[in-house]
């Protein structure tokens, strides 16, 4: 019997605890995976299930995909697949009472939040004073924050002995993935639970890349072997998803500097001059695309099903997403694609999107136009800037609801808008009827509802998944209107965010490097950017404050590119030189 078969039998065999080590692609999702099937098949008791937690809902998308090659249907109906998010929830929402908050707890997603907070992070003043309005909310208000919900759940479970007895019982392993990134909280409750279940932890030492969030450190890994003393295995560097390649050895290099001087099988890169005016990136983006195709085409056969652009930060990767939906081009056609971004302001966009469907009644015209100002209001808040124009729009709404005419031009525009709704009929399809409420919004010609059009261009809501357009769709084939359809949003929303909302990558996604992070595509074009600063110009793949030999930066680079499965492109600047990638010929 060979090493790795070895090691994954004595994983098989191991009725204590266990650390899983192994670099992308090594296989741990796999055995963790054949661990669940063999304890189901020790026997489960009704109610059992083996729970499988994840840090991200990507993640969990893979897994889920794994799982389908790894158990039989019947197997999988044993198997609990979450978020820790999601399993957070599931425990608060039942005995969240016992905290001191009310019966009905309602979930107040990230976009409210940042409404609510006008957008602030826990370094701007007046932080403190959210932290106690958030606590306030949950009390009284039943509105949890989903910051609140590890703290809150690992509350419940260090008070009450029965509620980890419930739990541990009710899942008799509990596998944990991307383990070096647990946070403070999500471990404790992992602690608390392991004398009562056996613990699976799943570990790359190479790849934590969220040490920035509290709680999360190096000494995670260090703190679980101390805890649970576990069988350790480590997989090292085996490369199951992208075998045929050299993707991995070259992200390996980019982590220890090392340089081979030699191309490597699945990379590439494609070279741009960076100088003023800035790069055409509506070209240079078809053309990466059009190199990437036919290089992964080449390499196995075929074509690519999943893609991903990924960039440094969320301010390129929207103008990754212009480019590609051709703004401000010759170019008509647009390169269909997902956006993933900091969706506050467009999830609150569409919001009012979803309030301009529902039926409307003209003798509440002005509390309509208010509401109306309020939603954008609330969505420009979110940003925590504008806030001048912020507090102009509910200056103009209360004096609108207190019954002062306004004759300002979006008071006009929305009058005008709404009436055009009431007096027409939508046709039932949701995706048709919000590309109307669309169309409508950009032809006022008004700033602030242009703007909202184009929150809802970047939202792209229907891509989102098939939830909101079904909600949209009940709400319609129940009433012949969209009676709900601002609860109808929510509610998918709220289940896409954290519930059981997980849907594999899917086409052609742009995203920075954290979002990446547990995804994994045929194929991943890296863009690097000449970033210009006061002293100079700096390349977009050094983190800022990261001194040399840049150990953040090169861990975030890695990541990004060990997420392809058969072919990884560079497109990388003339100047300024990387010193990440020096030395590298690809």
């Amino acid at each position: 019997m060979n090493e790795p078969c070895a090691l994954r039998d004595s994983v098989l065999a191991c009725d204590g605890h266990i650390l899983v080590i192994g670099g992308p692609g090594s296989g741990k999702t796999t055995v963790a995976l054949r661990k669940a099937v063999r304890r189901i098949k020790q026997g489960m008791q009704p109610g059992q299930s083996a729970l499988f937690l994840s840090f991200s809902r990507a993640a969990v998308a893979r897994i889920l995909d794994a799982a389908k090659l790894e158990t039989t249907a019947a197997e999988r109906e044993l198997l609990s697949i979450q978020t820790f998010h999601s399993f957070f929830w599931s425990i608060l929402k039942a005995h969240a009472y016992l905290l001191g908050a009310p019966a009905k707890l309602s979930i107040l997603l990230p976009q409210d939040e940042k409404a609510l907070s006008g957008g602030i992070d826990d370094d701007d003043p007046g932080w403190e004073d959210w932290l106690i309005e958030r606590e306030r909310l949950f009390r009284e208000e039943g509105r949890i924050a989903f910051d609140l919900f590890a703290p809150y759940a690992t509350q419940l479970l260090a008070t009450s002995s029965h509620l980890r007895t419930a739990v541990a019982m009710r899942h008799p392993i509990i596998i944990v993935d991307e383990a070096q990134d647990t946070g403070q909280f999500a471990w404790q409750c992992i602690q608390m639970l392991a004398p009562s279940c056996q613990v699976l932890c799943l570990a790359d030492l190479e790849q934590q890349i969220f040490d920035y969030l509290p709680g999360v450190g190096p000494e995670r890994v260090i703190a679980i072997r101390e805890a649970l003393q576990p069988h350790e295995v480590d997989l090292g560097s085996q490369n199951h998803r992208s075998p045929d390649s050299e993707i991995l050895a070259f992200g390996n290099d980019i982590l220890t500097g090392k340089t081979r001087g030699a191309p490597y099988k699945g990379v590439s890169a494609l070279a741009y001059r960076p100088e003023k005016p800035p790069p055409n990136w509506n070209h240079l983006l078809r053309h990466a695309l059009f190199r990437l195709f036919k290089a992964i085409r080449t390499q196995t056969g075929s074509f690519p099903k999943t893609v991903a652009i990924l960039v440094s930060n969320n301010r390129s990767a929207l103008k990754m997403s212009n480019a590609l939906n051709a703004l401000g081009t010759n170019v008509g056609k647009v390169v269909r694609h997902k956006l993933l971004f900091d969706e506050a302001e467009s999830l609150l966009s569409a919001r009012l999107a979803a309030f301009l469907l529902e039926p409307k009644d003209l003798t509440d015209l002005e509390d309509d136009v208010a509401t109306c100002m309020e939603m954008i209001a609330a969505a420009r808040r979110a940003t925590g800037q504008a806030r001048t124009e912020v507090a102009k729009l509910q200056e103009q709404a209360i004096k609108i609801r207190s019954g002062k005419a306004l004759n300002i031009n979006i008071a006009k525009s929305l009058r005008s808008l709404i009436t055009e709704l009431s007096l027409s009929e939508f046709t039932g399809d949701p995706a048709k009827d919000w590309l109307t409420i669309k169309q409508l919004l950009r032809a006022t010609g008004q700033v602030e509802l242009g703007r909202v059009a184009n929150q809802l261009d970047y939202l792209v809501a229907f891509r989102r998944g098939h939830r909101i357009s079904s909600g949209l769709a009940t709400e319609w084939l129940r009433d012949g209107a969209y009676t709900n359809a601002r609860a109808a949003l929510d509610q998918a929303l709220a289940q896409e965010q954290i519930l059981d909302g997980v849907e594999a990558p899917a086409g052609l996604q742009v995203m920075n490097f954290h979002k990446a992070k547990g995804k994994q595509f045929d194929g991943v074009i890296i863009v690097r950017e000449a970033r210009r600063t006061k002293t100079g110009v700096e390349s977009s793949f050094v983190w800022r404050g990261d001194d040399p030999p840049y150990p953040k930066s090169r861990r975030v680079l890695r990541v990004g590119i060990t997420r392809a499965r058969a072919h990884t492109l560079l497109l990388d600047p003339l100047w300024p030189i990387c010193p990440l990638m020096k030395g590298h010929k690809l």
